[in-house]
């Protein structure tokens, strides 16, 4: 991996006392702003870049609460949501939660008996379970979240998919991913780690479950009614189901991010289990024009580029495009040399091929 040049990211106290800066694992460019998440709160961050045409920094950091804007289904509205992937479309901001469960850890106080019945604990967290929509307007400039706007003659809101509508509840029959719901997302079970927006079509990247090295990508047509405007809900595609399935030839590894380039997807992938690496930056080509469901083999796919990975850190969670022919990634659990003594981070700008 050969790094064009780096950018700083600068968070302010407040997002470093809830360790969002060591946490990365979304974010998108959007004109001035870079849209950015943690996965250990509720909240989505907007830097600003120092200079658009060529940026070097982003700061002066905004923390939006996602319950500002809509109800999200855990009782603490605080409680971490999980954001593993941001997009803008048109007048819309959209993020994901993991949606996965998660297995606790066994750390370096316990021994034994304690160490195992941690091992053996999993559990959920509503807040996961959530895919937003926020409507953007332009404030001086810089694009904000608000929770109403009106635009051609109508009002659009704030809306989720969440609680009864859930990702979870609509895969809990499929053949191939209800089977790992119980399973925790870094054992292989349901772990969403990107998204993708064009036109009506939402794409949602599977860092797992991965099977015999497919990887999934599903793909959903939101929408709301004028009756209950805060709902997303799901059209059907023409086999009558409410998502179609994509899955992938990634060498074997699972999907991190997604990010559009023209009519295709570039995807960000690297190990569904608790691995340091590979890591690479895949090209689906013509990926938003599938109208079936697709079996993406390597006449489809290139690699892009290989990315490099720490032991233990530095491990590329976020993928944007910067202009046509440059890639900016950030790291979640970054090395000491990505930390400044100023409270900021370093993230990478890459050339495409």
């Amino acid at each position: 991996m050969t790094v064009d040049y780096r950018v700083r990211l600068r968070f302010s106290d407040e997002s470093q006392d809830a360790a969002t800066h060591t946490n990365l694992s979304a974010v998108r460019l959007d004109g001035r702003a870079l849209w950015i998440a943690g996965d250990e709160t509720a909240t989505i961050e907007r830097l600003i870049a120092d200079d658009p045409a060529k940026p070097t920094e982003f700061g002066d950091e905004t923390r939006f609460r996602l319950a500002d804007f809509v109800a999200l289904p855990g009782a603490d509205a605080d409680e971490e949501a999980d954001i593993e992937g941001l997009t803008r479309s048109g007048r819309f901001l959209w993020a994901v939660g993991s949606h996965s469960l998660r297995r606790k850890q066994i750390k370096d106080r316990h021994e034994g008996p304690k160490a195992l019945r941690r091992l053996g604990r999993v559990e959920g967290q509503a807040n996961r379970q959530i895919l937003i929509r926020l409507p953007i307007v332009d404030v001086d400039g810089v694009p904000t979240p608000v929770r109403e706007i009106e635009s051609g003659g109508q009002q659009h809101r704030a809306a989720a998919l969440s609680g009864r509508d859930d990702l979870r509840r609509l895969l809990q029959d499929d053949e191939h991913i209800g089977p790992f719901l119980p399973i925790p997302g870094k054992d292989n079970g349901l772990d969403i780690e990107g998204i993708a927006v064009r036109d009506d079509r939402i794409y949602l990247g599977l860092r797992g479950p991965v099977l015999r090295g497919w990887a999934f990508v599903l793909e959903l047509r939101p929408y709301v009614t004028p009756d209950d405007p805060g709902r997303l809900r799901l059209h059907r595609f023409d086999d009558g189901r409410l998502y179609r399935k994509h899955v992938l030839d990634l060498d074997g590894l699972g999907v991190r991010d997604l990010c559009p380039a023209g009519d295709d997807l570039l995807i960000l992938a690297g190990p569904t289990m608790d691995l340091d690496g590979p890591v690479r930056v895949y090209r689906w080509h013509d990926a938003c024009r599938a109208e079936i469901p697709t079996i993406v083999r390597h006449d489809q796919i290139t690699r892009e580029l290989e990315l490099t990975y720490g032991e233990g850190d530095d491990h590329a969670e976020g993928l944007s495009l910067i202009g046509t022919d440059r890639v900016l990634v950030v790291y979640d659990s970054p090395a000491r040399h990505r930390l400044t003594p100023d409270g900021a981070v370093i993230a990478d700008v890459l050339r495409l091929p």
